[in-house]
């Protein structure tokens, strides 16, 4: 039984619209990112499986935020096949992110009750990712399909929830561009972690960040 269902995931995100999107082969590492980006006000995360050892470090990540921070949600990143994500899920991933549309892992994540962000990067692909129950269709790469896009998207797809990631910088310009263009939340991947090894400057990174974030929503 997932902790959220697809609803309550869309809720969450739409709260905290910044999502970090990390990997790292040190899971030591990766806890203290994870507890920098809590402490900053984040409570979405995204570990992406892009390493050898992606599933071990994830397995530990799951234990350590559910022990000490189990108001992070803890999705898993880069999932292309049916397999992948059964095993991550089974391992309390709560959402899973491709960057791709896949109908399998579309199968999976609905039978699962697990809220499902696939990649799409045309009018169809984001069309076929509603039809197939995505709790967030995921605007993938940001930087090459650009905020007009969004724009041009809104119009025949005024509601439908967006995350874009690619392209998008930690600066408040950045972050403006996209929102006013029509996304709902960003991911920030290397953007957001360039200077990763001082803890105090990135979080005060993201609790900058997002307090921005929520003042341009609501204005």
């Amino acid at each position: 039984m997932p902790r959220f269902s697809p609803d309550q995931l869309l809720e969450i995100v739409l709260r905290y619209p910044v999502v970090p999107v990390f990997f790292h082969a040190d899971a030591a590492y990766a806890k203290q990112i994870v507890e920098v980006c809590y402490a900053g006000g984040l409570r979405v995360f995204e570990f992406t499986n892009r390493g050898a050892n992606a599933f071990e470090v994830f397995t530990e990540l799951v234990a350590h935020v559910q022990a000490h921070f189990p108001g992070m949600v803890l999705g898993i990143g880069t999932v292309y096949t049916a397999e992948d994500a059964e095993r991550f899920i089974e391992a309390g991933a709560d959402f899973v992110v491709q960057p791709c549309l896949t109908e399998e892992v579309a199968d999976v994540c609905r039978r699962r009750g697990t809220p499902w962000l696939p990649g799409a990067m045309t009018v169809s692909e984001v069309y076929q990712a509603t039809r197939l129950g995505a709790a967030v269709v995921k605007i993938f790469p940001g930087n090459v399909l650009g905020p007009g896009f969004i724009k041009s998207l809104r119009g025949p797809m005024p509601t439908v929830p967006l995350m874009v990631t690619g392209g998008v910088e930690s600066t408040e310009d950045s972050l403006r561009e996209w929102f006013d263009a029509g996304v709902n939340v960003v991911g920030m991947g290397s953007q957001l972690f360039k200077n990763a090894d001082d803890a105090e400057a990135l979080q005060q990174l993201i609790a900058r960040l997002l307090a921005f974030t929520h003042a341009a929503l609501s204005s």
